[in-house]
Order: C-alpha cells, then sequence, then structure tokens
C-alpha cells in the first residue's frame, strides 16, 4: 500500500517537529519534507509532488493562501489541509476558494488530524468541527441577503406564485387549481401582495411586479 506523502509548511520549528513526530507514528503517512515559508512550500511541492501539504496561514514571504493558489494552479492533484489558528469564517471561504481540501485548527488531536490527512487523501473534504456551525450559520446570513436582493418586496414564495400568474392573466379560480389552494387562500395571499406592494388591484400589482423584475412577462 503506498504511503500518503506529506509535506509540512509553517514558520515554526518547534511546530513542524511536533506535527513530524506526530504523523510519523502512523505508517501510512510519511513527511515528506518541511518548508519554512510560503515561498519554499510552492518551490518544494513543485520539487516532492507530495499528496498532502499542512499549510500554515501565517508565514513570511508568501502567506499560506496565495501558496495555496499557486500550487494548485501548477499542480492541481496535490491537497491542501490548512493548518491555523484562525476559527474566523472569513479564512475558510478564502482557503476553499484558493482550492484547499481541508481546514483544521492548530488544537486539533493527533488523532483527528491523521484522520483529516487519511480522508483528505482519499479525496474527501475535511473541515474542523469547530468551523462547521459557523460556516452553516455564514451560508446561511448568505442565502438570506441574497433571497432580500431577489425579492426586495419581502414577497413569500407562494405569494410570488400567485403574483406570477396575476401578471399572466389567470382568474382567482384558475390561480386556485394551478396551485391546489382555495380561492379564499388566493383573495387572502392577494390583499397581503396588494399590502406588501403598495397597490390597489390586480393590474397595478402586475405592473409592480415587472417594473421591480420579480417576475418576466
Amino acid at each position: 500500500m503506498k504511503k500518503i506523502s506529506v509535506l509540512i509548511a509553517d514558520d515554526h520549528a518547534l511546530m513542524r517537529e511536533g506535527l513530524r513526530k506526530i504523523l510519523s507514528m502512523k505508517d501510512s503517512i510519511d513527511v515528506a519534507g518541511e518548508a519554512q515559508n510560503g515561498t519554499e512550500a510552492i518551490k518544494m511541492a513543485l520539487v516532492l509532488n507530495p499528496d498532502i501539504i499542512l499549510m500554515d496561514l501565517n508565514m513570511p514571504v508568501t502567506n499560506g493562501i496565495e501558496a495555496t493558489k499557486i500550487i494548485k494552479r501548477k499542480n492541481p492533484d496535490i491537497k491542501v489541509i490548512a493548518l491555523t489558528i484562525h476559527d474566523q469564517e472569513e479564512y475558510l471561504f478564502e482557503l476553499i476558494k484558493a482550492g484547499a481540501s481541508g481546514y483544521v485548527l492548530k488544537d486539533i488531536s493527533p488523532d483527528l488530524l491523521i484522520q483529516a490527512i487519511i480522508g483528505v487523501a482519499r479525496g474527501e473534504s475535511f473541515i474542523h468541527p469547530a468551523m462547521t456551525t459557523k460556516m452553516l450559520t455564514e451560508f446561511s446570513r448568505l442565502s438570506s441577503l441574497s433571497c432580500q436582493k431577489n425579492n426586495p418586496m419581502g414577497l413569500t414564495r407562494r405569494e410570488y406564485d400567485v403574483l406570477r400568474l396575476v401578471a399572466h392573466g389567470d382568474s382567482n379560480r384558475s390561480i386556485a387549481d394551478q396551485l391546489y389552494i382555495s380561492e379564499k387562500t388566493v383573495k387572502n395571499h392577494l390583499t397581503n401582495i396588494f399590502q406588501k406592494l403598495g397597490v390597489e388591484d390586480r393590474t397595478q400589482a402586475a405592473i409592480q411586479a415587472v417594473k421591480n423584475k420579480l417576475i418576466a412577462l
């Protein structure tokens, strides 16, 4: 079975030594080399062609994010696992955009670090458990902002469906049949739509919908 070759990139000698000792305990992992800054990591990566790079983010000369971008551009097959003290989601998103396959904090347990390396070598992604909740919260926030931008009037999904059919000239009965709801429910939706759009009738609602690009005719 081929060993997983790992390049350690960190500007602290003690950190590199500690990582080497941890990884050498696993027979399936081989430490191919050590780099003490981002520029050195790039050069060594292209020469050694490791399976995995444990990449510190804050390194001199070239930081870990820029080094990751360059390495992934020159050799997409090399997997990068960011190793950092930062638990801010902006660092995580920057690394994902740069092409990293994993993101671990430096307080990670040795066993979990080895699991991350083995998983990433198999083609999986790994996010430190402490970052998962933050990541999901941020995705939810961005999704909400996008929804607000695309739907500034605050219409619900069902109200949007009703408005779309109104703009196409459908009657309340036709709308009710198509959406599998009662005519009374359609009327309630229309009342809410008129209020949100600041209009008084169906024609004005349709005009506002097209004007604000809520629907396309």
